[in-house]
């Protein structure tokens, strides 16, 4: 990747996307392109195959997609497969022809099987059962994990993943519906401070094992993989170490300085019971993450607090 390379990110409005286009800045790149879902719709082939061809980048980073926590995946299976398969399947074939030479696709370690060997090793991928809870979402990121990888076999490009592991940091969800569990926690703490209510209720039994990345590691490792000449077909990227989600929510009340009670609500689903990465094919590579949980809360929920005071706060 050179200085001089148009980069497409697609999906700059998200939490990652906006960490990429930070970090690509913050390295050098500044021939970066970038559109609003109002400007190409990534879900209709011929708007997406149109702005390719005129704009004609030279790399491709495929950040964009429909996100959301147990919750959301369990309300809105057909949307999470339709609309992941859509933006996967258009980015990835209509750079193809027009000659991206270059596609980076974003996928999730939710990929991996419910009862996955911990840490997840990549080979783990297709090995048993997916986790019922996020299945729809979980195969559109195997489509576009394997349109990679046979484009890449079929054509020579050079088309790869990354399965990043929970991320979170500035620019995240905060909804409570349809959130991950760690800005749902933050905003749950937070508005629990405020109101001074006596106890904050945390779905599932606090028992599962969660790995956390600070998204601006993820955007690092991710530009780190983009100078490698010859990457693997997919990576992990995580942090290397998890969490209970009782230990979890134990700490963002610290952080937040809330002062009341946890209780759990046991009916919600748990998910699976541990999710760790293995991430030694990327660490091998030469990257490895720099910012710890208690810091990257700190700076998280900074963030949601400035967030929250400009009104640019996410909750959908």
């Amino acid at each position: 990747m050179e200085k001089s390379d148009k980069i497409y990110v697609a999906g700059h409005g998200g939490m990652v996307g906006r960490a990429l286009v930070r970090q690509l800045r913050a390295h050098g790149y500044e021939n970066l392109i970038t559109a609003t879902r109002g400007e190409v719709d990534l879900c209709e082939q011929v708007a997406v195959r149109d702005f390719l061809w005129d704009n004609k980048p030279d790399i491709v980073i495929v950040a964009a997609a429909m996100v959301g926590g147990i919750h959301a995946n369990k309300t809105y299976p057909a949307d999470f497969i339709h609309d992941n398969l859509g933006i996967a399947l258009n980015l990835i074939h209509e750079s193809y022809t027009l000659g991206v030479e270059r596609l980076l696709f974003l996928g999730s370690t939710c990929i991996y099987p419910r009862l996955a060997p911990q840490p997840i090793p990549e080979d783990a991928l297709l090995s048993s059962q997916l986790e019922p809870t996020n299945e729809a979402y979980a195969l559109a990121k195997i489509a576009g994990l394997k349109l990679c990888q046979h484009y890449r076999a079929q054509y020579g490009v050079r088309y790869h993943s990354v399965m990043p592991t929970n991320m979170y940091g500035p620019n995240d969800n905060y909804g409570l519906e349809n959130s991950h569990v760690l800005p749902a926690l933050i905003r749950k703490f937070h508005d629990a401070k405020v109101a001074g209510a006596p106890a904050v209720t945390v779905w599932g039994s606090g028992n599962p094992r969660r790995e956390f990345l600070y998204v601006d590691d993820c955007a690092d490792g991710i530009i780190h993989l983009l100078s490698v000449d010859d990457p693997p077909d997919w990576v992990n990227i995580g942090f290397g170490d998890d969490v209970t989600i009782r230990e979890l929510a134990e700490t963002i009340r610290d952080v937040v300085g809330y002062e009341g009670k946890l209780e759990f609500d046991t009916s919600r689903p748990d998910g699976p019971p541990r999710k760790l990465a293995d991430s030694d094919r990327l660490r091998g590579l030469g990257w490895t993450p720099e910012v710890g949980l208690a810091d990257g809360l700190k700076r998280t929920y900074a963030s949601f607090c400035d967030e929250m005071e400009s009104g640019e706060l996410r909750e959908r």
